[in-house]
């Protein structure tokens, strides 16, 4: 197998059409598509790596084959690359050939009967219920408190809603304060491709919000600035994600056997919890954004090693096989 499959990214491939194709497709996904720039970014890295593992193979992108993307595929295997940054790099390699296809660049998709092997699929980490509310008790408890400043109400804000909307850390650093309607426990988020959704809000998420936005986000506004955004630093700009994420992990230095939280494990957290209670898979799309069901129904697997775990720690005979002896 030619090319090297796992490093560092390349910044750029030698063939220059390869180079000029990358950059048409990621204006095509940032125009057509309304992609994010962060998510245009990762689809080019992406594409970059493949078109470098096509160059050790006598091809460029437009030449790709079946038994290349095969071979990508495989190769990443062997390097032990989780399933989920697998099934992402798959799917920009299926979005790219499509394109290619529409644009009669090509007259055969190399990704059509390619499919990720379900051995590799990888079941989202979550939180416990009881971790979850440990951390969002500790972070409410200092933004009770009669001296508690704007921050303490802005980071209780934001694992609030990150744990009862499920959303996404970009969704979150984008909220602006007008899409809020708490007085319909309600936010309007915009999500991947900005595509928009509402998501409900529980009591202690909109106290929260209403306790930031009351006595604690003008204390964040600079004079002089002009700034939409609802969550805001202490200089008055819009938090990034990488901020939010290590934020999140502050706030979750107690867990057991030194595990971090992230923004994104409230985000399954909140609907593993909510498969858990009994709530319907197409409650959970909506209220996640997923675009395909099947991004959904990983949940009713999480809930069922769940399951089997209590099982296996609280049944009589859950623990350990019992031999029964057959009378005669």
């Amino acid at each position: 197998m030619g090319g090297r499959i796992i490093g560092p990214m390349p910044k750029s491939v030698k063939g220059s059409s390869d180079v000029r194709t990358i950059r048409e497709y990621v204006g095509y996904l940032r125009v057509e598509k309304g992609l994010r720039p962060s998510t245009c970014e990762a689809y080019a890295c992406d594409l970059e790596q493949f078109a470098e593992h096509l160059e050790g193979r006598g091809r460029g992108l437009v030449g790709g084959q079946q038994e290349d993307v095969t071979a990508f595929m495989e190769g990443m295997r062997g390097y032990g690359v989780d399933g989920r940054s697998v099934a992402r790099k798959l799917s920009c390699l299926k979005g790219f050939y499509r394109w290619l296809l529409l644009d009669g660049r090509i007259v055969v998709d190399p990704t059509l009967n390619v499919g990720a092997p379900t051995t590799w699929k990888v079941l989202p980490k979550s939180l416990a219920e009881g971790e979850v509310a440990g951390m969002l008790e500790r972070t409410g408890a200092a933004a009770r408190m009669p001296d508690a400043g704007a921050l303490a109400l802005r980071d209780h804000a934001i694992l609030e809603l990150l744990y009862a909307g499920g959303l996404r850390v970009g969704e979150i650093c984008a909220l602006r304060q007008e899409d809020l309607a708490l007085d319909m426990a309600r936010v309007q988020v915009r999500g991947k491709g900005d595509k928009e959704r509402i998501v409900p809000l529980g009591r202690s998420a909109v106290e929260a919000l209403e306790r930031y936005i009351e006595m604690g986000r003008a204390s964040l506004v600079r004079a002089g600035m002009v700034q939409r955004a609802l969550f805001l630093s202490v200089r008055g700009k819009t938090l990034t994600r990488q901020w939010v994420w290590e934020m999140v992990r502050g706030m979750s230095s107690t867990l057991a056997d030194g595990r971090r939280a992230s923004p994104h494990m409230l985000r399954h957290s909140c609907a593993t919890h909510m498969v858990e209670h009994g709530a319907d898979l197409r409650s959970v799309q909506t209220l996640l954004g997923h675009a395909d069901i099947s991004t959904t129904q990983v949940y009713t697997h999480v809930a069922m090693e769940r399951l089997k775990e209590v099982h296996r720690m609280h049944h009589p005979r859950g623990r350990r096989r019992v031999s029964v002896g057959v009378a005669s």
